[in-house]
């Protein structure tokens, strides 16, 4: 039984499930018991020709089955009346059809983000029922014991039932986008399965999306940052920063189709959104043949151009590091100024002015401004590297 093929297809069969019937718990076990199912026949009598259908149609079963045990006649009658009206409209009913090119990962993971959901609640519930990632697996993902984020995943859940409006009201597109930006960024810092994931499904939804600037650029923004991701670590497993990777260990076929990708965003956007602008930054970076023919005057003027879509003190940070190696380290000292207070705990901060002190010929400032980055950061390899960087400067 190949378990890649299964992998594909939950977030469908359960995308399916729950669009039909709305119990997302109950789905979801009607799908492990489908699954279980799969596990003990497949071997034995192979493969059915529809995979998903199948699935759809066992998990169904077992979905009704539960209801009728745990309801009262008057809600078993409900749940048949509805299944009658589905089944006139082409749904799922005990052993019938599956309606065909339906969507059904893409429509979960919009429900994943529900307007009733905060952003903290979106993210691992999305991990969990679209990405298959396990409890366990998210948890060590966020850094919080396994049942703190089991309690998580499920008032998620409930919270959806109780916000009234059930699975009948979406998340926006922009919800889902950002959800998938986060989930790339939490899986670039040091999930590689994550950032694989999250690209994954940032490409279903740009097959469902394709003349969505926002979609292109988000994908764009991932393919030309994940390019750079063998270059990051040193053999020996020490942060490398931008400037001092081997571009040679870049993966140039993501550079070409991120660049690509990130060009088409900004000519269809009649209006230059948050992902398209940064995907054009990272288009930049990485035509660059080396960091000292890096066109930094571009940069910053995307960087103004970001930083009028988005109220972003990192966004902030980084035009100072760009208005740095156009105009001077101190007029990017001076950048940052304006963003202090939002960023006093923020080890980025004092990253930054650390490296621009260093720059400007101040290697006592950069070295007290290198280990509060250090304390401030939770990240073991940004520690080591910031605590390097401070043993080195004179």
């Amino acid at each position: 039984m190949r378990t890649d093929l299964v992998r594909a297809l939950v977030p469908q069969v359960l995308g399916a499930v729950v669009r039909r019937y709305g119990h997302f718990d109950a789905a979801e076990d009607a799908v492990q018991e489908a699954l279980i199912a799969a596990h003990a026949q497949w071997p034995v009598e192979g493969t059915p020709a529809d995979p998903k259908a199948w699935l759809v149609r066992v998990a169904a079963r077992r979905l009704i089955d539960g209801l009728r045990a745990e309801s009262a006649r008057r809600r078993r009658e409900e749940v048949v009346a509805a299944e009658s009206t589905r089944a006139q409209d082409g749904g799922v009913v005990d052993g019938g059809p599956v309606v065909p090119d339906h969507d059904d990962t893409l429509a979960l993971l919009f429900l994943c983000c529900h307007p009733a959901l905060s952003q903290d609640a979106q993210v691992p519930l999305t991990l969990r029922a679209v990405a298959g990632l396990t409890t366990a697996e998210i948890a060590r993902a966020f850094l919080v014991p396994e049942p703190t984020m089991a309690k998580r995943i499920t008032r998620a859940k409930r919270r959806v039932l109780d916000s009234g409006t059930g699975f009948a009201e979406p998340g926006s597109l922009a919800a889902v986008l950002q959800v998938l930006y986060l989930v790339f960024t939490e899986g670039h810092t040091g999930r590689a399965d994550l950032a694989a994931e999250a690209i994954r499904l940032t490409e279903h939804v740009h097959r469902a999306r394709p003349d969505d600037a926002e979609v292109a650029g988000l994908l764009a923004l991932m393919l030309l940052t994940d390019a750079r991701a063998t270059a990051r670590m040193s053999p020996e497993g020490a942060l490398v920063p931008l400037a001092e990777q081997d571009r040679g260990l870049w993966d140039r076929e993501r550079i070409a189709r991120g660049t690509a990708l990130a060009e088409t965003a900004l000519t269809r956007g009649q209006v230059f959104g948050p992902y398209a602008l940064q995907a054009a930054i990272a288009a930049v970076h990485a035509e660059a043949s080396s960091a000292e023919n890096t066109d930094w005057t571009q940069i910053l003027a995307l960087y103004h151009l970001l930083e009028q879509v988005t109220d972003n003190p990192v966004v902030t940070l980084n035009r100072a590091v760009a208005t740095a190696m156009v105009h001077g380290p101190l007029a990017g000292l001076a950048v940052t100024d304006s963003i202090a207070e939002r960023l006093a705990t923020n080890h980025r901060l004092a990253a930054v002015r650390a490296h621009l002190w260093e720059l400007a010929g101040e290697p006592t400032t950069a070295r007290e401004q290198y280990l509060t980055a250090a304390r401030q950061t939770t990240s073991a390899p940004e520690r080591e590297y910031l605590l390097s960087r401070a043993a080195r400067v004179r």
